[in-house]
């Protein structure tokens, strides 16, 4: 590096009035730094700046190290200074990983900047930073580092305590934060050394900094009941407390909708509506009717609780909804959108009582198409609060048990008839409309007394499921068809189709086990279910349906409408559930303000009560498109909020399950593959469990991911997705979520007989005996000990090729003259030696 001419440092006199002995100053420090595009490593900074001697050079150390911490320069690969430009950084949110690394996701980009595990120690996951980006990774994705914390967006975590060298230390609960902290006080209470603690942040995560904290509730060891779901719930952060305004305005409310509230409604209240819900179900905000028209058809009446009447927006009930924006399913509790006042109370559709909806009124054609619809705001009464197997058992379900039958519906029958036949017709349209019909298996914990696992079991689904399940889509699909037609911003729920890559993936499986999806680069939904629909009784009919899920993009919530992929839908909306999710909530307040305003371009499917009076739009629906992007942002990252929460703590329980019975052996299937061994799902069981690649029988396996498959390199031996196997139980961490399986000992493998190149590969000429030739190829192959799981195996493997490498390639090729005459000779030689050849390069790779 040519040794730049330096200009003396302009606050040198400065910097001489405070210190001893002075240093260069920051700013010239930078002038140094700014112009030099690859950066100085700090003895090349010293040489430039010619600071001399022991003091100044710990001088200069200690002032960039101040620099680094305060943000003004960065510090690269290699330990290269580089100052910074403002014009550089970019700002995003910190996603961190289990393994100690992060991701920085980019307002605006697709593309994240990855972090190193010392970047992220000065974070934690959710912060809001501004990033450099200073090269590429080995992956080749873009590489960062921090220049700046924006917002520190954790102020309190949970997590377990520990004694780390005498010290007290709280590790997170939250896997994305690797961040250990430090307690204020050694004296740590009523807490014990494994106890799970909520603790405040005191002092955020800084470069060369421990974030610290002190403990401000203990939760219990895992053995206390109902820690698992208390875990979740703080590790998430999700809003599980009433602040008092909003129990308070609730209260205000009442128990019962008040007089002038049932004005400028439409009457319902003798029209026989029923709610049809779960046994356990406590907020019912579905109501639903149907009768057969004389010309053909149906009409059909969908009534949801008006939850936009009492929760106005900007209110204190309005600002908590819209924080939680979902309502969260426990196995042994819920965390509501809504207080229970409202959600159990004043919006549940309970029997017998008046209450106030939005009603969705449809006609249905004899084909099952939906011909017409209106919206209006009624008052109802529900006549029945019915459950699904009880509906399944007065309908005479084959699949449902006949004393679900309470005897008090049985005055009901004929409309539950009615609405099973609407229920065929529109399942017929739903078939010859294409969309997908996916049928996976969701599950119930029974619990014990003492709220431990007694078992693990499969909801059945049958009509009565799948009738209501239409209602709601066919109120969904006129809600959607309306706000359109009125010309109102909304939001939709949209379901894009495959990325071309998972498309690759899924066809590539596909292929593996003799099935296709037709549609080429863009596969319909029909397609897809045409590919489901031929499984039929096929023993791998539940993995492929996986697979084929997995391909497809998750919903999401937003105000442009590009349709509903697995439903087949042009246009699909959510409004059937305002009680539990927010963006229903918003989907009511614009077709309450469309009602009142008399519906704009749409004014016939709009039905306003005389006498109702107007509502401005600011009051009820004051949204523009901006603040619906921001809206559907939120309430999709809630609702994956919330799912990940249901799932750890269902991980929780199972582990909690599954260490009762270490050791014992179950059947299951391989439900997924990947490069460090295979989940299986434990059957009757629906607990998933590794075995990792060091587990399998003694050999290196080779992960075939677009097979997705283990195949050892030696034995041939495959584990496939979906394969059926035998497995133990070798140990749960219940702190990791995590179980272990091996196989037992004399558990059969699939053998699978290598393909013509694989079989060249290995030196084996087709058609010549099934010994492979030992040479070069086979020595290689056993070479590879350090990567096999069992070293012992891996080293006689290479004994046992080195005895045989006297009969290498030519051995091969005379085998292959035995069988094929002297005349092929030199052409069987060529074909090992060139194949030998491209496999020993292969595996140098």
């Amino acid at each position: 590096m040519a040794k730049r001419r330096n200009l003396p440092d302009p606050h040198a006199e400065r910097e001489a009035s405070r210190y001893e002995n002075p240093v260069p100053s920051r700013e010239f420090i930078l002038e140094q730094l700014k112009d030099v595009d690859n950066g100085l490593s700090l003895s090349q900074l010293r040489r430039q700046l010619e600071v001399e001697g022991e003091d100044q050079e710990e001088g200069l150390r200690r002032r960039v190290k101040a620099m680094l911490r305060d943000g003004q320069i960065i510090e690269g690969r290699r330990g290269r200074l580089r100052a910074i430009s403002s014009g550089d950084a970019m700002q995003g949110t910190v996603q961190g990983h289990r393994d100690g690394y992060g991701f920085v996701i980019i307002d605006g980009e697709s593309e994240d900047v990855y972090l190193a595990n010392r970047q992220m120690q000065q974070v934690f996951d959710g912060d809001l930073v501004k990033v450099e980006v200073t090269g590429v990774d080995h992956r080749g994705r873009r590489e960062g580092v921090i220049v700046e914390v924006v917002e520190h967006n954790t102020v309190q975590l949970v997590g377990k305590l520990m004694m780390h060298r005498g010290l007290p230390q709280v590790v997170p609960e939250n896997t994305r934060i690797q961040n250990w902290l430090a307690l204020d006080d050694a004296d740590v209470g009523s807490a014990r050394e494994g106890d799970y603690v909520m603790v405040e942040i005191t002092q955020q995560p800084a470069a060369r900094k421990q974030a610290r904290g002190k403990i401000i509730e203990v939760l219990g060891d895992r053995r206390t009941v109902g820690v698992a779901t208390e875990l979740a719930i703080r590790s998430h952060d999700i809003p599980f407390e009433w602040p008092d305004a909003v129990e308070e305005e609730a209260r205000r409310f009442g128990s019962e909708p008040a007089t002038k509230d049932k004005k400028h409604r439409v009457d319902l209240r003798e029209l026989p509506l029923v709610t049809i819900d779960g046994e356990d179900a406590r907020d019912f905000d579905d109501a639903v009717y149907c009768e057969p028209k004389k010309s053909g058809g149906w009409r059909l009446w969908v009534a949801i609780a008006d939850v936009s009447h009492y929760v106005q927006v900007g209110s204190a009930l309005d600002e908590e909804a819209h924080k939680r924006a979902t309502s969260v399913y426990f196995p042994d509790r819920v965390v509501p959108m809504l207080p229970e006042a409202l959600s159990n109370g004043l919006c549940s559709l309970k029997p017998d009582v008046d209450r106030l909806t939005m009603v969705c009124e449809m006609t249905i054609s004899a084909a099952g198409r939906l011909s017409g619809y209106r919206f209006y705001e009624g008052l109802i009464r529900s006549h029945g609060r019915l459950t699904y197997n009880e509906v399944g058992a007065l309908l005479g379900l084959k699949d449902v048990d006949p004393s679900y039958d309470s005897g008090k519906h049985h005055h009901l029958v004929p409309q539950l008839k009615d609405l099973h036949a609407l229920y065929h017709t529109l399942r017929k349209a739903r078939s010859e409309r294409g969309a997908i019909d996916f049928e996976t298996v969701e599950t119930r914990i029974v619990f014990s007394d003492e709220k431990r696992i007694d078992a693990i079991v499969p909801i059945r689904r049958h009509d009565a499921h799948r009738l209501i399940e239409e209602c709601m889509l066919c109120a969904n699909v006129a809600t959607a068809k309306a706000l359109e037609r009125a010309g109102l911003e909304a939001l939709y729920r949209v379901h894009n189709g495959p990325s071309e890559q998972k498309l690759t993936n899924l066809r590539e499986f596909l292929q593996e086990i003799g099935l296709g999806l037709r549609g080429g680069v863009e596969p319909s939904p029909k397609d897809y279910q045409l590919l489901l629909s031929s499984l039929g009784e096929r023993a791998d009919a539940a993995v492929i349906q996986t697979m084929l899920l997995r391909s497809l993009s998750q919903a999401v919530y937003q105000p442009d409408n590009e349709g509903h992929f697995g439903l087949h839908y042009t246009g699909y909306t959510h409004f059937t559930s305002p009680i539990r999710r927010y963006p229903d909530l918003l989907v009511h307040r614009a077709l309450r303000y469309l009602v009142r305003s008399g519906g704009g371009d749409a004014a016939k499917c709009f039905h306003k009560v005389e006498g109702a009076p107007a509502l401005a739009r600011k009051k009820i629906y004051p949204y523009d498109m901006e603040a619906l992007i921001a809206q559907g942002m939120h309430c999709s990252m809630a609702e994956r909020r919330a799912d990940d929460a249901s799932r750890d703590v269902m991980a929780f329980l199972k582990c909690e399950f599954l260490q009762e019975h270490v050791g014992s052996e179950f059947e299951g299937v391989i439900a997924a593959v990947t490069g460090f061994g295979m989940f299986v799902e434990l059957k009757d069981l629906y607990i998933e469990g590794l075995v990792h690649i060091s587990a399998l029988p003694q050999d290196y396996y080779q992960f075939d991911q677009a097979h997705q498959r283990l195949i050892g390199e030696r034995t041939r031996r495959t584990f496939q997705l979906g394969d059926s196997l035998r497995v133990q139980v070798m140990g749960v961490d219940l702190d990791q979520r995590k179980i272990d399986l091996a196989l037992p000992t004399g558990e059969p493998t699939k053998r699978r007989k290598p393909s013509v190149r694989e079989a060249l590969a290995k030196g084996i000429v087709p058609g010549a005996g099934s010994k492979p030739a030992r040479g070069k190829a086979s020595a290689g192959k056993a070479s590879s000990k350090r990567r096999n799981a069992k070293t012992d195996v891996a080293k006689k493997a290479t004994s046992h090729s080195a005895a045989k490498k006297a009969t290498g390639k030519n051995a091969a090729a005379k085998k292959v003259a035995v069988k094929k005459g002297a005349s092929t000779v030199a052409k069987a030689k060529k074909t090992v030696a060139r194949k030998s050849g491209v496999a020993s390069k292969r595996r140098s790779r």
